[in-house]
């Protein structure tokens, strides 16, 4: 009787055992937030089937300025093994139009930004103030002494007047602000004060429009910040346009060295609208007019919604008109709250494989649709195989554009 009980325990624990693995694995693996279409529940696109036992409570929403209802939830694996308890609010999709429109970027940086350093030659040797002194690429200049200074010639001005004395440089880095003080010298090669600065004040680029909203105006693109060159920081704006730009050519990828859409911005034309936000999720701002008035507004998709498989991308590869690709979802990272790289996406399309080799500089922003629904933008390239690259969620960058708009 002792070895049957024995054998049955065993038994009982082999398969146990395997459903605590893989309610452990799905703790890991899922969110610990969702957003869900007013007037439904949470559902997930799971290989083992998990239910939810919801905790209600009442409290703002993050999405929106309404109050909408947020509701603890216990997601069980089968219904019985608990996994983690997650917030699920209610909120209303936005419906937004695909675009897939390629777009010129135009930023006028809020300050200066130290790109690089270089010696001064003085009568006492070589030397370079600034950095000596304390600061580093990246710093955002915004005054020095009590002078507001937004261009690379203001900077200058206030090294040149101040005659030799001492300056008082009011920085940010990394939010932080920060004085810090430069004594400049007098370069005899130049004759003149200096500090040995390198800055820049503005930027632009060539990216893909991903999605407008007729109601607002606003519109999303890139899904990944415009960063300095140099530095690498994400450029924080005091304004900028988004303008017409036409492509040119070409220039195809292949492993080991990323391609290229090559456009042309269109100085004749009037802007197509007003830059308001750079941040980790893309570019953000409003438009004039709808940049593609006979397509209709579809659904954003919610992160769980999102599913491996087929799906499609509209970009541009000439002119300016769009058209659309076919792409497989290979990888989801639903944890990714605020990620650039929410999913792995890999070209199947025969006819933009043979133009552009798949994932090339200025495809990102285009947007990625699935099941009728706005899932997403292309962001990345991956460099040994250009036919492959990441995505980010569309649910993150309207969540991001609108938290920064």
């Amino acid at each position: 009787m002792q070895t049957c009980f024995r054998r049955l325990a065993a038994a009982m624990l082999l398969a146990v055992v395997p459903v605590y693995a893989a309610a452990g694995y799905y703790a890991w693996r899922l969110p610990d937030s969702y957003y869900v279409q007013s007037g439904t529940t949470l559902s997930l696109s799971t290989a083992l089937h998990i239910t939810t036992e919801p905790e209600p409570e009442q409290v703002k929403a993050a999405f929106s300025s309404t109050v909408s209802t947020e509701e603890q939830c216990t997601l069980c694996l089968f219904g019985v093994v608990p996994i983690k308890t997650v917030s699920v609010q209610s909120i209303t999709a936005p419906s937004l139009v695909p675009c897939g429109q390629p777009f010129g970027i135009k930023l006028h940086m809020d300050g200066v930004m130290i790109v690089g350093f270089g010696n001064v030659e003085s009568k006492d040797g070589s030397c370079c103030p600034a950095e000596e002194a304390g600061l580093q690429k990246g710093d955002m200049i915004h005054q020095i002494n009590e002078t507001s200074v937004c261009s690379g010639e203001e900077v200058r001005n206030c090294i040149r007047t101040a005659a030799g004395a001492s300056l008082t440089f009011h920085i940010t880095r990394e939010g932080e602000a920060k004085d810090i003080t430069v004594s400049p010298v007098y370069s005899t090669a130049d004759q003149q004060y200096e500090t040995g600065l390198w800055v820049r004040d503005s930027t632009a680029g060539v990216g893909t429009l991903t999605f407008y909203e007729p109601e607002s105006g606003a519109f999303g693109g890139l899904g990944h910040p415009v960063c300095d060159t140099d530095t690498g920081a994400c450029i924080p704006i005091s304004e900028g346009e988004a303008c017409a730009v036409q492509i040119q050519s070409v220039l195809k990828g292949s492993a080991g060295s990323p391609g290229m859409l090559q456009g042309q911005f269109l100085e004749d034309a009037d802007p197509l609208g007003t830059l308001l936000c750079n941040n980790r999720c893309g570019v953000f701002g409003t438009l004039n007019e709808n940049p593609a008035p006979d397509a209709e507004a579809i659904p954003m998709a919610f992160k769980q919604e999102v599913v491996p498989g087929e799906a499609t991308i509209l970009c541009t590869i000439s002119g300016s008109e769009p058209s659309a690709y076919t792409i497989e979802i290979t990888e989801i990272d639903y944890n990714g709250s605020d990620s650039t790289q929410n999913m792995v996406i890999e070209v199947t399309d025969p006819a933009l494989l043979e133009t552009t080799g798949g994932i090339v500089q200025g495809m990102s922003g285009s947007p990625i649709l699935q099941n009728g629904k706005l899932v997403g933008a292309v962001t990345h390239v991956f460099v040994d195989d250009p036919t492959k690259g990441y995505g980010i969620f569309c649910e993150n960058m309207v969540r991001f554009g609108q938290a920064g708009s």
